[in-house]
């Protein structure tokens, strides 16, 4: 078998073998998906438990020997790992590293990102492409803002310390310490664990909180307004291929000017 026949097979476009893998493998991520689940059950009958850790690894090789594959198939295999799928493809089987050191145990929570293979499932491959388009297309003004949001929680940071740090040491003792209120107050998510109670600590909160819903806005409108673009691309895109094909199944073939469609002379 060809090495682009078992890229199809892997992608479930095969004509006989595309489909079955395709179920095997989105049923072995949501069997795991349980399996991880229930793992956190302390009631858990033994043999049970056994059983899904044995189904785990046979899991992890399966998604192992899937990666090892697509990467020795592709056709450009660095930019498959770097691609999100080849990415999200290693973090699926990066879990298997457990099994070499017990300090490297924490990977298998990283099993909980097999979900996102779900998406080709639900074949929304296309719409992250779109998304991603529309970020790289203003990535600047994304940086711009970041840049922006960066600074306000520094000046948030440093003025709430200068107004309170007197009144309440033990909650904004520091300006690293009053970062954690920053980044509440400044995306409006107010735990209430902590709060200023000076006069000048509140006219500053409220000050932040109009700056803050502004920056957090407009790049959410940025993004929208690149997305609605993209759709817009893609639709005129699409008519344009609609039309090329209908023109080209229309057109007619130009009539052939030979001897026998000619007079007869006199």
């Amino acid at each position: 078998m060809r090495r682009d026949e078992i890229l199809d097979v892997l992608e479930g476009t095969h004509p006989r073998l595309g489909r079955f893998v395709a179920f095997a493998l989105n049923g072995a991520i949501l069997f795991s998906a349980v399996a991880i689940t229930l793992e956190t059950i302390d009631t858990l009958p033994p043999l049970l438990r056994e059983t899904m850790r044995v189904f785990e690894w046979v899991v992890l090789a399966i998604f192992t020997a899937e990666y090892v594959t697509r990467l020795v198939c592709a056709p450009h295999p660095l930019r498959y790992a770097l691609s999100f799928w080849g990415i999200v493809d290693l973090m699926s089987c990066l879990p298997a590293l457990a099994v070499l050191h017990p300090q490297w145990a924490a990977l298998r929570s990283l099993r909980i990102v097999r979900l996102f293979r779900l998406l080709k499932l639900l074949r929304a491959a296309h719409a992250l492409d779109r998304l991603s388009g529309a970020l790289g297309s203003v990535k600047g003004d994304l940086a711009v803002f970041a840049l922006i949001a960066g600074i306000v929680l520094y000046i948030a940071a440093v003025g709430i310390y200068i107004f309170e740090h007197e009144a309440q040491p033990e909650a904004f003792g520091s300006i690293p310490e009053s970062f954690w209120w920053a980044i509440v107050s400044f995306t409006t998510v107010g735990y209430g664990d902590s709060y200023p109670i000076t006069v000048g600590g509140r006219i500053f909160t409220s000050a932040i909180l109009f700056v803050g819903l502004g920056v957090i806005a407009v790049p959410a409108a940025v993004i929208t307004s690149a997305l609605i673009e993209q759709s817009r691309q893609d639709r005129s895109r699409k008519e344009r291929h609609e039309i090329s094909q209908h023109s080209r199944h229309t057109r007619q073939p130009r009539p052939r000017h030979g001897r026998s469609d000619r007079s007869p002379r006199g």
